[in-house]
């Protein structure tokens, strides 16, 4: 088997490895395959150039969107109302001149539409949908960082995407997720978004979980950290006694957002 040949056969195994598990690191690939670190680095740039695999942080994933355009569009109009009243009241929060990161999704493209009454915010996030809606806000600065939309969501992505985000302070990052378990552990369906919002937690002096009900005794197909990390949840309807137990005993505030 020539040079080629087996450049083809363990590119096509790492395509096949993420269908099953989403993630691969450098290393992983490393040592899976028994090749230089900057060759993996040059498998996951082909594989992204054929459009198979979106580069990330010390690693790759699969380019595929991890819901189809169909299910987003539901989502925009499942509990409009609900998401609308969460949006309203987070943005209550944000005081005027604040540094916010802003998560992509239906429930945070509601937040980012209530902002637009805010003044002189300046925002990070890696949604298009929302950077566009706050774009009209002449007194606000909006950073989105560089790479390929995702279609299903208007989200950007690239493989610096987590340092873009990591080199900017916030005083709030305004965060939602595919859903908390029993366990109360927040999940998201792409690992890309699980990286990028772990870094803007890590440089934001708070975090605000903005989510509806319905995402309660869900699980996201990757973890991202424990409900009780936030230091406010903003929810339309009341969790689980087993969620509400977990954030009392960690001093989370909550705000239930009546009708």
């Amino acid at each position: 088997m020539d040079d080629t040949d087996k450049k083809s056969r363990r590119q096509a195994q790492l395509v096949a490895h993420l269908q099953h598990h989403r993630f691969i690191s450098l290393d992983e690939i490393s040592t899976r395959f028994g090749v230089t670190t900057q060759t993996a680095r040059r498998d996951l740039i082909d594989l992204e150039e054929a459009g198979l695999v979106r580069r990330l942080h010390g690693g790759g994933t699969l380019a595929a969107p991890p819901i189809d355009p169909p299910t987003y569009r539901r989502r925009r109009v499942e509990n409009a109302d609900g998401k609308a009243r969460i949006g309203e009241r987070v943005a209550q929060l944000v005081g005027d001149g604040s540094a916010v990161f802003l998560d992509t999704g239906t429930t945070c493209e509601a937040v980012a539409r209530a902002l637009t009454r805010r003044e002189r915010l300046r925002v990070v996030t890696y949604s298009l949908r929302s950077a566009t809606l706050l774009s009209d806000v002449e007194t606000a600065t909006v950073a989105v960082p560089g790479g390929f939309v995702r279609h299903v969501d208007a989200g950007v992505f690239n493989h610096d995407t987590v340092d873009f985000i990591g080199a900017f302070r916030f005083d709030t990052a305004v965060i939602s997720v595919s859903g908390i378990d029993e366990h109360g552990v927040m999940g998201d369906d792409d690992h890309g978004e699980v990286q990028a919002v772990r870094a803007a937690m890590q440089q934001a002096d708070r975090t605000i979980l903005a989510v509806d009900g319905s995402k309660f005794f869900r699980r996201g197909l990757v973890s991202l950290a424990a409900i009780t990390e936030v230091d406010l949840v903003v929810t339309d309807s009341a969790p689980p006694p087993a969620i509400a137990a977990l954030l009392a005993e960690a001093g989370v505030r909550m705000e239930l957002i009546g009708g």
